[in-house]
């Protein structure tokens, strides 16, 4: 395997760094309107459930970009620990193209295909 781990290193941390980023940006965004209150008498239902549809959009992608930076955090461990580019299940290499792909890759393609089907 000829994966260029202080690369990949790099590549890590900005990722993760523009995730973090983008979740502060969607919870500086956040303007609190998307509750129904009583001093919002005039506005219509329909506008109180966009808003409520925002906010729970806004909640997803804050949690998956908490799920995601987890992911990153433990594939710079994996690097730390000289474990970083081999599959969990069958210990084979991840290939490098994978790794390209995902970066955080704990399984290489053909598990995480058996890990989907079920």
């Amino acid at each position: 395997m000829t994966v260029d781990l202080a690369q990949r290193r790099a590549e890590l941390l900005a990722l993760r760094e523009r995730l973090l980023a983008a979740a502060e940006e969607i919870a500086a965004g956040d303007d609190g309107d998307a509750e129904i209150n009583s001093a919002a008498g005039d506005q219509h239902l329909a506008d109180h459930a966009g808003g409520m549809l925002d906010r729970e959009v806004d909640e997803s992608l804050e949690e998956n970009v908490e799920h995601v930076v987890g992911e990153i955090d433990a594939a710079l461990a994996r690097i730390d620990a000289g474990s970083y580019g081999i599959c969990a299940a069958c210990g084979d290499p991840i290939p490098e193209e994978r790794l390209a792909a995902v970066p955080y890759a704990t399984l290489c393609l053909a598990d995480r295909r058996r890990l989907e089907r079920g």
